[in-house]
């Protein structure tokens, strides 16, 4: 098989740099067409040249107001409104944690459950805990308090359960289906203590059940055709969310949410599913008890 043109690194950052070079490159057409140098627009704008330069190089992001003034600078201003939803795109593909979590987790999973409710088919990756629609409370309560502890963020553990708990409804309700790959070593990782592991092992043996889930067990001495990546979860074909450790990267761009798809496909093939999940499943869940 040839080689995924895709990096756990590499490829989420490069959706978000592209979209603000190319947000760049828009506004120094703007400022090209209106035969204006850097230094006389800076002046129009009434700010240093050198910030004329850093936007236009996509160093330095520009603000709502920027591109409002570069755009009337270069007597373009009805563009400005067109200009201003593309740069609110560009700095939601990537979003450290800490901005995100800045108020606790509470706030993202209530933000996010419009998403779950209209997403019909879910495909989710998971290679370093278990997806968040399958998690039992006492199962994400030792997630989301490693999460604030590590990250300094205020604590509403607590309550972003309860909201978890609240989106994991769409597991439940409506027209939903779930495709979930889960690598072996998840299954023994130890984020809540044995007891609540154990009972978290035998609640994903009870939802993989279920008509509309799909649970693929990766083992760990599966010859790979696509290496571990990190965890991913797409919505429809529509949207991909990469979770790194510093940031959530939103990707939207046809060609890459396909590459991901791709590398979903591929990674299904050598799961493991039905009676050999189970037995992974079971493996782990006797070292959970021991």
């Amino acid at each position: 098989m040839p080689e995924l043109p895709l990096s756990t690194a590499r490829v989420p950052l490069s959706t978000a740099r592209a979209a603000r070079a190319a947000l760049a490159s828009r506004l120094d057409g703007l400022r090209r067409d209106a035969g204006l140098t850097g230094h006389e627009l800076a002046m129009r704008c009434g700010w240093h040249k050198s910030k004329t330069s850093r936007i236009a190089r996509a160093m330095t992001a520009p603000s709502d107001s920027d591109i409002q003034a570069w755009c009337e600078a270069c007597g373009a201003g009805n563009q400005a409104a067109d200009l201003i939803a593309a740069s609110r795109t560009a700095e939601s593909m990537y979003v450290q944690w800490r901005q995100i979590h800045r108020d606790g987790m509470r706030r993202v999973h209530e933000s996010t459950l419009p998403l779950y409710e209209r997403t019909t088919h879910f495909r989710v990756y998971a290679s370093d805990v278990l997806p968040g629609m399958l998690q039992t409370p006492e199962y994400a309560t030792g997630v989301l308090r490693s999460i604030t502890a590590f990250q300094g963020t205020p604590d509403d553990v607590a309550d972003a359960v309860r909201a978890r708990m609240a989106r994991s409804r769409v597991v439940y309700e409506g027209n939903h289906r779930f495709a979930l790959l889960v690598e072996e070593a998840v299954l023994h990782y130890r984020v809540c203590d044995g007891p609540e592991l154990a009972a978290q092992l035998r609640h994903l043996g009870e939802v993989m059940g279920r008509q509309n889930v799909s649970l693929g067990i990766i083992p760990l001495e599966a010859r790979r055709t696509v290496w571990p990546l990190e965890a991913f979860y797409a919505f429809d074909d529509a949207q991909v969310a990469v979770e790194t450790l510093t940031a959530e990267v939103n990707i939207t761009e046809p060609s890459e949410v396909h590459t991901y798809l791709r590398a979903f496909a591929e990674l299904s093939r050598i799961a493991a599913y039905g009676g050999t999940a189970r037995d992974l499943i079971a493996k782990a869940l006797s070292s959970a008890l021991s």
